[in-house]
This record gives C-alpha cells, structure tokens and sequence, in this order.
C-alpha cells in the first residue's frame, strides 16, 4: 500500500503532491527564464524599493522585516545594522525568501515577486561602495538624509542571488503565478 500523500517533500529529490496539485490547477505556471518574463521581472523591480526579506532565526522561526534595496539586473541588495536580526541569522544560514509588491484596491490588479534565494555579505570595498551611491538614487524625491550615508564599515551589506522567482500577475487570472528557476 502506499502511503499517503503528505504534500510534503521528504528530500527524495520528487516534487510534493501538494505542489503537483497546485501546478496541475494553473496557478503556478514553470519556465524557462525567457526575454519577456525578465523583462517583467526587472520592470517590478525598478518599480519598487522596498522587499520583505524572510530569513531563518537559530531557533528555526522565520525572521521577516522591510528593508529598502538596490538591484543590477537580478541581483538584489540590501544594507542593515552590523548586529541586527538579519546579519546574525544570515550569517548561521544564507537562505533568505523576499517578497516585492505594492498595496491595489483592486484585487485583479495585483503583482509582485516572490523569491528564494541566497544572500551573500559584500566584501568587496569597490562593492559596496557602488551599492550605497545606488540607494539614494531609489528616492529621487526624497529629501536630503539628515545624516551622512553610512560608510561600509558601519553596516551590513547583503547580496541576493535569486534561484527561483515567482511573479504574481493576478491580470491574467486569480492567484495566476510564472514559477521561474534562475
């Protein structure tokens, strides 16, 4: 007999059930990355400046807070405190999970991305530096900080190398979701 379907995947390498499910309804659809799907993709993230990034606490709870980020292309990049929550779990685990979208009083209208990926410290001076002179360009309207930008030394800068990216487009149908591997 065999056993049931827990929708969970066991590490065998198989997808779980529960996944097969949701794919054979639509709602998740796989593939490739292509040209148009990029497109979308770096059109949200230009869009936007602010992510929920989800990272992984000692005690295995979730850690989810907004931060403000930067991209060059697909790599995403975000600064945060030397010993926050964030630096901390990310320095026990790389594996982060963002989210990217905006508020719609339209429930048809809703987009945004979803991501898994790993975040990586920025060592690089050269780096780093380019990623600070990024982050103010995100605000353009913004007024001038009331302080000087931190230096490197003075924070934590993380890179985010996306594996897989969800977008959300609920235009083309409720809950409809472009499931692509990077």
């Amino acid at each position: 007999m065999d056993p049931k379907p827990s929708g969970l995947d066991l590490g065998q390498g198989k997808p779980a059930q529960l996944n097969q499910n949701v794919a054979e309804r639509s709602l998740f659809r796989r593939r490739h990355m292509d040209d148009e799907i990029r497109r979308k993709i770096l059109a949200l993230l230009d869009q936007h400046r602010i992510m929920t990034v989800a990272t992984l606490r000692p005690d295995g709870w979730p850690h989810a807070t907004t931060v403000g980020y930067v991209n060059e292309g697909l790599t995403l990049y975000f600064l945060c405190g030397l010993d926050s929550q964030k630096a901390r779990n990310l320095a026990c685990d790389d594996r982060v999970s963002l989210t990217i979208d905006h508020d719609t009083a339209d429930l048809m209208a809703i987009t945004g991305l979803s991501m898994a990926g790993r975040a990586h410290a920025v060592i690089e001076r050269a780096e780093a530096d380019n990623v600070l002179r990024m982050l103010p360009l995100k605000y353009p309207d913004a007024p001038p900080l009331p302080m000087k930008m931190p230096s490197p030394d003075e924070i934590r800068l993380f890179r985010i190398t996306p594996t897989v990216i969800s977008v959300l487009d609920y235009s083309k149908g409720f809950g409809h979701t472009d499931l692509v591997t990077c």
